[in-house]
C-alpha cells in the first residue's frame, strides 16, 4: 500500500519545483488544483483505488501517478482527467499527494507554506469535479462514491 500525505501548499514555487522537491526526498507527488479536491479522503481514496488497480492488473494508466489522477478525477480518459485535476494558472496554491515520504516534508526548502484548508470539501468543489450531489449527503461522501464508481467505468 502506498503511503500518502495529502496537504495544501501555498507559496512562490512552480509545478516543476514541487515535483523536483518531493522526488529529491525519495518520494513522488501528484499535484492537484484545489478547486476540484473535495477533502483529503477524496485523494486518499484515489490512491487506494489506484494501488488496488495495479495489484489486480486492472489499471488503465502505465504508472501509479496517472492512475491516481484518473480516480481522483472520476474519469476513465487520461487527457480529460489531467485537464480537470491539474493545477491551473492563477490557482490559489496546490494540493499535493506526497507518496512514500516519511517525516518532515521540508516545505521551507520549496518555499511553500502548508495550508490544509485548500483540501477542505465543499459543494462547489464537488460540482467543479462533476460529482452528482444528493440532498442530505455531505459533498465529500458523494465524491468518494464517484471515485469508487470509476471501477465500473473500466471496460
Amino acid at each position: 500500500m502506498t503511503d500518502v500525505q495529502v496537504i495544501g501548499l501555498k507559496g512562490d514555487f512552480s509545478f516543476d519545483d514541487a515535483v523536483r522537491h518531493f522526488t529529491s526526498l525519495g518520494g513522488e507527488v501528484v499535484l492537484f488544483d484545489p478547486s476540484v479536491v473535495c477533502g483529503k479522503a477524496h485523494i486518499e481514496s484515489a490512491v487506494m483505488h489506484a494501488d488496488r488497480a495495479f495489484a489486480e492488473g486492472t489499471n488503465r494508466a502505465r504508472n501509479i501517478l496517472t492512475e491516481i489522477v484518473l480516480y481522483a478525477a472520476c474519469e476513465r480518459q487520461i487527457g480529460k482527467a489531467m485537464k480537470k485535476m491539474g493545477p491551473k494558472e492563477g490557482s490559489e496554491g496546490m494540493v499535493a499527494a506526497v507518496l512514500n515520504v516519511k517525516g518532515d516534508l521540508k516545505l521551507d526548502a520549496l518555499g511553500a507554506v502548508r495550508d490544509d484548508s485548500l483540501c477542505d470539501a465543499s459543494e462547489e468543489k464537488a460540482k467543479n469535479l462533476g460529482a452528482e450531489l444528493f440532498e442530505g449527503i455531505p459533498p465529500e461522501e458523494c465524491v468518494l462514491e464517484q471515485v469508487a464508481m470509476v471501477d465500473l467505468l473500466k471496460p
